[in-house]
């Protein structure tokens, strides 16, 4: 596994989104508009990520 650490930042609201939707930023740890998380690089956070990407900033640390 590398040490790859990535900053996610929520960036679009998750009123009227799809309950998985609900649940990805919630277990990505994101709760409200603009907070931003560090989180490694996993293959299961990228999928996670992958799926609500059209409402997250992605950057590398």
């Amino acid at each position: 596994m590398s040490n790859k650490q990535i900053k996610v930042t929520l960036v679009r609201s998750l009123a009227k989104r799809l309950p998985n939707h609900q649940d990805c930023v919630r277990g990505l740890g994101l709760k409200r508009v603009y907070q931003t998380v560090t989180l490694s690089a996993t293959p299961e956070v990228m999928g996670m990520i992958r799926k609500v990407d059209f409402m997250l900033k992605v950057e590398e640390v």
